[in-house]
């Protein structure tokens, strides 16, 4: 590569991390219902043209904070101290994913579910985080020895947890974080011992 591709690859970079913290502020400052792409380029000192051009319109933009947001969430699952991380037992790591999950989603102050919420249902799915979090509750499922369609019974389970099903539960008489959380470690415990109870 040579050293003016090379530049115009790290101003691309630099612009980027420009567009994304100036929609990252306002987001924290406005809410994310609020944010406009106008309003992110003007934050950001730039043409909406630019704007669009590098995201392709206001979930694309979105899209790429949620990814940016979701990063030390994915860090922690991946990597991090168990039961969320490796070292503990896969039925551990799965209660303790959805039960971060369902605390997140609960924290209006979380940028991720907050973000999440101005994403198409679909698109946030097939996003890299919606995939992410598909593939690892998939694999956890193949660890723990469950037998079945590991993919599907990932989004069967992630439907519990998903932004629309739990805001519409949490808005019921009742229904705490708590007993969302205690609802997420009985269905890890039956359908990871479902082999235990033939």
């Amino acid at each position: 590569m040579s050293d003016e591709a090379a530049g115009e690859r790290a101003d691309a970079a630099r612009n980027r991390a420009r567009l994304l913290e100036a929609a990252a502020g306002l987001v924290a400052e406005r809410g994310a219902e609020q944010v406009t792409m106008h309003a992110v380029a003007e934050e950001a000192g730039v043409g909406k043209g630019t704007l669009f051009r590098r995201f392709g319109d206001r979930t694309g933009l979105l899209l790429a904070l949620v990814d940016e947001v979701e990063a030390d969430f994915h860090e922690a699952y991946t990597y991090g101290p168990p039961p969320l991380g490796p070292g503990a037992p896969p039925r551990d790591r799965l209660t303790a994913f959805g039960c971060a999950l369902i605390e997140r989603i609960a924290d209006d102050t979380d940028l991720g579910p907050a973000l999440g919420r101005q994403i198409p249902c679909g698109q946030r799915h097939a996003s890299h985080f919606g995939q992410a979090f598909a593939h690892h509750v998939a694999s956890l499922l193949r660890e723990a020895g469950v037998e079945g369609d590991h993919d599907l019974l990932a989004h069967a389970m992630l439907a519990f947890v998903n932004l629309e099903t739990l805001d519409y539960l949490r808005n019921e008489p009742g229904v705490t974080t708590e007993r969302l959380q205690n609802t997420w470690r009985d269905l890890v415990r039956r359908v990871t011992a479902a082999d235990e109870l033939r």
